[in-house]
């Protein structure tokens, strides 16, 4: 034992923590950050938590044979990862590059990559989070849900995927407040024309053609192929989903401005 230890004194050590822990770290602050945020609560969990209850408990839109819950759970859980990994994390994103909060984590020992994987962390414990949620609040609805889980967990990866993707290189390249502008519209169409609430059927067919692939189309659909129509696998919509991360993905990596 040496004797600045025998004394009660430390010699500090100074560098940088391990790199698992800075982004263990940064990763809990982002996820109590959206959780937080009056705005985020009302898109990730009040707004689909409200349109689940509404139109599985009114006859509003016709989803067709079967139960409402049937047709809307798939379709909400897909809403709920919209709006958490497109719609709050474009919106949050964009506002902290305003505020040159991103310049100066850009600056710390946390390197960028490290610094956007805990925004992948939180973004997904959210999601976590909402899905079991809304999971529960369907079931006591009388959802009766069936399938292959591991299709359902590829769906969702897949869907978180692509719209952290769009949101972050909407909210690298646009100004703050046109993110959350354009971020809260694309969720407001989407929701509509997205197979979300109401039936991609009702659409024409030309339009239909186009919407299906959208992501929250391919997400939906897919979802809903597994849980009420028991597929075992929905390739098409995976594929469409995976184009659209490595679209997404890839855009942002180039164009995004840390500035």
């Amino acid at each position: 034992m040496s004797a600045d230890t025998k004394a009660g004194t430390f010699t500090p050590r100074p560098g940088a923590a391990p790199l698992s822990r800075m982004i263990r770290a940064q990763a809990a602050l982002e996820t109590r950050m959206l959780l937080r945020n009056g705005e985020q609560l009302l898109l990730t969990v009040v707004i689909p938590t409200l349109l689940l209850v509404l139109f599985s408990s009114v006859d509003i839109v016709d989803t067709g044979e079967g139960e409402a819950v049937d047709f809307l759970a798939p379709g909400v859980l897909a809403l709920a990862v919209l709006s958490t990994a497109f719609t709050g994390q474009a919106i949050a994103t964009g506002f902290e590059r305003r505020y040159g909060v991103l310049k100066r984590l850009g600056a710390s020992p946390l390197p960028r990559w490290g610094l956007m994987a805990a925004k992948t962390c939180a973004v997904l414990v959210t999601e976590v989070l909402q899905i079991v949620l809304l999971t529960v609040i369907a079931f006591a609805l009388g959802w009766s849900p069936h399938g292959n889980p591991f299709a359902v967990l590829l769906l969702l990866i897949l869907g978180t995927a692509a719209f952290s993707g769009l949101g972050l290189l909407m909210a690298g390249t646009l100004k703050a407040e046109v993110t959350l502008a354009a971020a809260n519209l694309v969720f407001l169409l989407l929701l509509v024309g997205g197979g979300v609430i109401v039936p991609l059927e009702k659409f024409p067919d030309a339009a239909r053609a186009v919407l299906e692939l959208l992501p929250v189309s391919a997400l939906s659909g897919g979802l809903r192929d597994v849980l009420r129509d028991g597929a075992a696998m929905p390739w098409a919509d995976l594929g469409i989903l995976a184009g659209w991360s490595v679209l997404g993905l890839g855009a942002a990596a180039r164009f995004f401005r840390w500035e």
